[in-house]
């Protein structure tokens, strides 16, 4: 990376921001009945000292936990982890390296059951999709484009059913608000406790179908202006009931009701 690539990244990023604040309808991603509420902020970092209590490779194990949380919190649904550096990825060569592993997540994490609808939070098409089938990877992954006042992006949607790929087209129009998937279980969302992974990319770089959702600590600075702050969509309310302060999602002018 040099300076001249990251100011051009940072000058798009910068003009999706500022788009997608002014936006005053902005469809939802999931079902109206989870967002009418307050998410418990899960804590996926070295600082959660539960997390060595967990085998993490026991997907049953993990998904124990995801649904204890949620339900000692009494919450309907868990969210969290842009810019957080993880511990959780060390369950997966996927993202080992002899260098620098990777640790940095890009997205905000939506817990909730298999099987929810996801739904397009504004007019798109369908850029490209696949299944990305690894072991901790994103299974089943939809990447819609957007448009507003001429300026492109695009939001990625990962850990899906392997249905919600079967009817879906490069090109295919979506309407804001439309259903394009359904969330997918450990079997077949690449292993993991039902969760959507949801992100904002103001820069394909050429991939279709992938796009890193987790990348190496000293690249942080780079990425995370490449993948702006998913609540710009999707506008959690500041979260109170959670172990940890809400240090990775920035609140919102409101929650969506």
């Amino acid at each position: 990376m040099n300076i001249h690539s990251f100011n051009l990244i940072k000058k798009q990023s910068n003009l999706v921001k500022n788009i997608l604040k002014k936006q005053k309808n902005i469809g939802l991603v999931i079902p109206r009945k989870y967002l009418q509420t307050t998410p418990y902020i899960f804590d996926f970092s070295k600082k959660n000292k539960k997390l060595s209590t967990v085998d993490l490779n026991e997907a049953k194990e993990f998904i124990n936990y995801v649904n204890e949380s949620l339900k000692k919190s009494n919450s309907k649904f868990g969210a969290g982890g842009y810019g957080e550096n993880r511990i959780i990825y060390r369950r997966s060569n996927l993202f080992k390296n002899d260098a620098e592993p990777r640790s940095i997540h890009l997205a905000i994490d939506l817990w909730l059951s298999a099987k929810n609808p996801v739904s397009s939070p504004l007019e798109a098409t369908v850029h490209s999709f696949q299944d990305n089938n690894n072991f901790g990877d994103y299974g089943p992954t939809i990447i819609l484009e957007h448009q507003l006042e001429n300026i492109v992006f695009y939001t990625l949607y990962g850990h899906l059913s392997r249905s919600s790929l079967k009817k879906l087209k490069v090109g295919m129009k979506i309407k804001k608000g439309q259903q394009i998937a359904t969330l997918g279980n450990y079997r077949e969302n690449g292993n993991w406790p039902a969760h959507l992974h949801f992100q904002i990319i103001s820069n394909m770089l050429g991939k279709k179908g992938d796009f890193p959702g987790v990348i190496e600590p000293s690249k942080k600075k780079y990425y995370l202006a490449l993948c702006p702050d998913p609540n710009l969509i999707l506008r959690l309310d500041p979260p109170h009931n959670c172990e940890v302060l809400p240090h990775n999602i920035e609140p919102s002018s409101g929650r969506i009701v």
